[in-house]
């Protein structure tokens, strides 16, 4: 089983704030990404994302700033959905964290989510989606 690191993620409140930093970092970000609730950003093999909150509580409803909710997602892709199924498996029985059970998304990939020691969310995926 290969594991890659597939994308990391910023989830944001202000679009139009974020895209500005992150152009004036050095990310070419395209025009227009300003009002978009998910705006990519292909960097060699990895793809560097920042994505709405509003856009994000779809998928995961309880995430939110109140609840203590993360603000940054890795994104490893396992290719398969007994991939996630056996990864999320093994890390609960490490006695990591289940942020999220694995589950079919609406974007047709499979998730799950764990906590590393620090609280921050991974995210496991496969499926066709991703």
């Amino acid at each position: 089983m290969a594991l890659h690191l597939y994308m990391v993620g910023v989830i944001v409140d202000d679009m139009a704030k974020s895209v500005e930093f992150y152009r004036r970092l050095g990310l070419e970000i395209p025009e227009g990404s300003e009002t978009e609730p998910h705006v990519r950003v292909e960097m060699n093999e990895l793809t560097f994302f920042l994505h709405a909150r509003k856009m994000n509580q779809l998928w995961d409803p309880g995430n939110s700033p109140a609840s203590g909710g993360y603000p940054i997602v890795l994104e490893f892709y396992l290719e398969t959905r007994e991939a996630v199924d056996a990864k999320f498996n093994e890390l609960v029985a490490f006695g990591y964290k289940a942020h999220l059970e694995p589950y079919d998304t609406p974007i047709n990939t499979y998730f799950a989510m764990i906590d590393d020691p620090d609280g921050n969310s991974v995210l496991l995926s496969g499926g066709e989606g991703a």
